[in-house]
C-alpha cells in the first residue's frame, strides 16, 4: 500500500493531492487505513494546506477492506484493525481542517463509499460506480455515509441488496458535483480546489468547522454504532463464514 501526498505550487498553491495506490483494487490492509488518516491529519494540519484532493491511482477509487488480509490473520486483530483503521480514515476525511474533495475513479464501495461519504465535495468519473455490499460478507457499516450520498429509502435499498449505483445518478441526486471522462478526472478535481483555494483560507477553515457543527447526524458516532453490529455477527461466527466464501479460507472451521 502506497499513500502519497503532495502539496502543489504553481497554478494549483494551496491545493494537497493525496493518492491511495494499493494493487490491484485498493482494498486497503489495516496499515492502508492508518496511512490514509495520517495523510488528511498532516495535510490539514499544515497552514500552506487550502484543501485536499484525495484519489486514486488502478482501476477504481477504494474496494474497502482487505478481506483476505484478516481471513489469513489468526484470531480477531485484523477484523478490529480494520474497524479502528476506517474508523480513524473517515474521521479524518471528516474532521480535516480544511474541505476534502474525492475524486472518485470506478469502483467505490465499502470503505470507499465511508471515504467519499465523508468528503465536503465529491467529483467522479463518468463510470464510476458506489456501493455498500458489506452485507454479502457479513459486516455492517458506511450506511452512515452512504446516506450523505442518497436518499433514505434509497440507502435501504442499496444496503440490503448489496446493489451499486452510478455517479450519474448521484449527480441527479447532486451529492456528485461534477462528472468528467476518466481521463480528466482530476484536472476537474483540480479545477474544483482552485475555486476553493483562491478564498481566504482563514475563512474556508472556519467554514469547514461551522458546517461540521451544524450536521444533524455525528458521523463518527452514527458509524461506531454500525460497527458494534460487525462485531457481533463476528462474535456469532456468521462473519467469517461469508469471508471464507469471499477468500476461499477456512478460519470459520478453525
Amino acid at each position: 500500500m502506497t499513500v502519497t501526498s503532495e502539496l502543489l505550487d504553481g497554478a494549483h498553491a494551496g491545493i494537497h493531492v493525496i493518492t491511495m495506490d494499493a494493487p490491484p483494487v485498493n482494498a486497503l490492509t489495516v496499515q492502508g487505513w492508518y496511512d490514509v488518516a495520517a495523510a488528511l491529519e498532516e495535510a490539514g494540519a499544515d497552514l500552506a494546506t487550502k484543501v485536499v484532493v484525495l484519489r486514486a491511482e488502478g482501476k477504481g477509487f477504494n474496494a474497502g477492506v482487505d478481506i483476505k488480509e484478516m481471513q489469513h490473520t489468526e484470531g480477531f486483530d485484523a477484523l478490529i484493525g480494520a474497524n479502528k483503521g476506517c474508523y480513524a480514515a473517515f474521521k479524518a476525511v471528516y474532521e480535516c481542517a480544511v474541505p476534502v474533495i474525492a475524486a472518485v475513479n470506478g469502483f467505490c464501495v465499502g470503505g470507499g463509499v465511508g471515504l467519499a461519504g465523508n468528503a465536503d465535495i465529491v467529483v467522479a468519473s463518468e463510470d464510476a460506480y458506489f456501493g455498500v455490499p458489506e452485507v454479502k460478507q457479513g459486516a455492517l457499516g458506511a450506511a452512515t455515509h452512504m446516506a450523505r450520498l442518497v436518499p433514505q429509502q434509497m440507502m435501504r435499498a442499496l444496503y440490503f441488496t448489496a446493489a451499486t449505483i452510478p455517479a450519474t445518478e448521484l449527480h441527479r441526486f447532486g451529492s456528485v458535483y461534477r462528472l468528467a471522462p476518466r481521463e480528466q478526472l482530476l484536472d476537474v478535481a483540480l479545477e474544483v480546489a482552485s475555486s476553493i483555494a483562491d478564498k481566504d483560507t482563514r475563512v474556508i477553515r472556519a467554514a469547514k468547522e461551522a458546517l461540521n457543527g451544524i450536521e444533524p447526524v455525528d458521523v463518527n458516532k452514527s458509524y461506531r454504532f454500525e460497527q458494534g453490529f460487525t462485531f457481533e455477527l463476528n462474535l456469532a461466527g456468521v462473519s467469517d463464514e461469508l469471508r471464507d466464501e469471499f477468500a476461499g479460507t477456512e478460519k470459520s472451521k478453525k
